[in-house]
């Protein structure tokens, strides 16, 4: 696997402080075509249950954002769900969305485009 860029780097700062920040199961940051970032962690709420790749995107949207073009994922799983794949695949810059994933050390397994 290729070294991560500085801004994809800073992007796995992000999801990687969020996730520890609450103790979530997943932290996700995501950098939106205009340069912005955005991190989330999983919620997990009795009466509300969202991924961290879908409150980050959900945040990205509410803020106005057209699209996506990279997104760090950490967690036990250190996978890319198939709904959360369909998430950034809706929200994907011109060019698809870069996705790493990794385990919740920061470690990146995967990197892919959708």
């Amino acid at each position: 696997m290729s070294e991560l860029s500085a801004e994809d780097r800073k992007l796995l700062t992000l999801a990687r402080a969020t996730r520890a920040r609450i103790q979530a199961a997943e932290g996700a940051a995501v950098r939106d075509t205009d340069g912005r970032t955005y991190a989330a962690a999983t919620v997990a709420l009795p009466s509300l249950r969202l991924s961290a790749v879908e409150a980050v995107v959900a945040m990205a949207v509410a803020s106005g954002s057209s699209g996506v073009d990279a997104c760090v994922v950490l967690g036990d799983a250190g996978a890319l769900s198939e709904g959360d794949a369909a998430v950034l695949g809706d929200f994907a810059g011109g060019a698809g969305v870069v996705v790493h994933t990794g385990d919740p050390r920061g470690t990146i397994g995967a990197t892919t485009t959708l």
